[in-house]
């Protein structure tokens, strides 16, 4: 049975103790249940697998209707996470954790809650989202905002042009910011 424990930084983002299971053949891991998560109507609509080399640094991005449960494959990451529901006990706050092949934790991230990680080695992630992508609930905060102070441990990071041009925070009107 895995062990699911909610944040003790951002309300409602939940970190789930995988399980290997290894023997001379090889190893088992369960990776995915709805039933971890009640408090969605999970139909894992899709799933993704996003390979990323050392340094490339992928967010800050967030949706005000999808929900997404990461898992890292291979390598190491550095999950940045911050809590933009104006409704939340948590609001404004941030947190960073590690999830790897070695450090095996899945990631539930309801929505509103602003993501992204950062390769610390070469690393393969897959997640699974609630609803198909829809870019009209795609949205960005800057990945180095200093009012989320997220130590991504990544000194040159790899990001893409729609990243580096997120807007910080303090650039997005509260009535924007998920409820």
């Amino acid at each position: 049975m895995v062990e699911i424990t909610e944040s003790s930084h951002i309300q409602g983002v939940k970190l789930v103790q995988l399980q290997a299971f290894a023997d001379e053949r090889g190893r088992f891991s369960e990776y995915f249940r709805t039933e971890w998560f009640p408090e969605r109507s999970w139909e894992a609509i899709q799933m993704n697998r996003s390979d990323s080399k050392k340094d490339v640094l992928r967010g800050l991005h967030f949706h005000f209707n999808q929900a997404d449960y990461w898992c890292a494959v291979a390598g190491s990451f550095q999950v940045g996470l911050a809590d933009l529901r104006r409704s939340s006990p948590t609001h404004g706050a941030s947190t960073v954790l590690e999830i790897g092949a070695e450090n095996q934790i899945g990631v539930f991230i309801p929505p509103g809650v602003a993501h992204g990680f950062a390769a610390l080695t070469d690393a393969t992630l897959v997640y699974v989202v609630d609803q198909y992508y829809n870019a009209s609930d795609e949205f960005g905060v800057l990945w180095n905002d200093p009012a989320l102070a997220l130590d991504w441990q990544v000194s040159k990071p790899i990001l893409s042009g729609r990243d580096q041009n997120n807007p910080l925070l303090s650039a997005i009107p509260l009535a924007d910011m998920p409820q």
